[in-house]
């Protein structure tokens, strides 16, 4: 009886953390924690510009055009990042909607930079 009470204080721990909320699973994120999807820095252009095209066929990438606040700096890699994590957030932040064949990553440091502010979804 000892052992089974013992293991029920063991994955009581593990379940909450301090603030009392469930802990992060493997594959996904606490509660109201932020995340963002993101092009891999390695990523070839033409996977790059590949994403582009298919997350702005789905959403509404206006924020990468010119005069738009993600426009600066016009890189391929920046303006994928937006429309990756555009893609990512309306498609309900899993991490299989980041994947982009392997050249996405989930990130939960905001990315946001100046007036250009990531999209994040609870």
């Amino acid at each position: 009886m000892a052992n089974s009470t013992l293991l029920l204080f063991l994955f009581t721990l593990l379940l909450f953390n301090n603030s009392g909320g469930i802990l992060k699973l493997a594959y996904g994120q606490a509660p109201g924690q932020g995340a963002w999807c993101l092009a891999k820095p390695s990523t070839p252009s033409e996977k790059l510009m590949g994403n582009i095209n298919y997350a702005c066929a789905i959403v509404n990438c206006s924020m990468i055009r010119d005069g738009g606040p993600c426009f600066w700096p016009p890189s391929l890699l920046n303006h994928a990042s937006v429309a990756m994590n555009l893609y990512y957030q309306d498609a309900g932040r899993h991490f299989w909607n980041c994947d982009f064949n392997s050249s996405g990553v989930v990130t939960v440091t905001d990315p946001s930079y100046g007036n250009c502010k990531f999209p994040f979804k609870r």
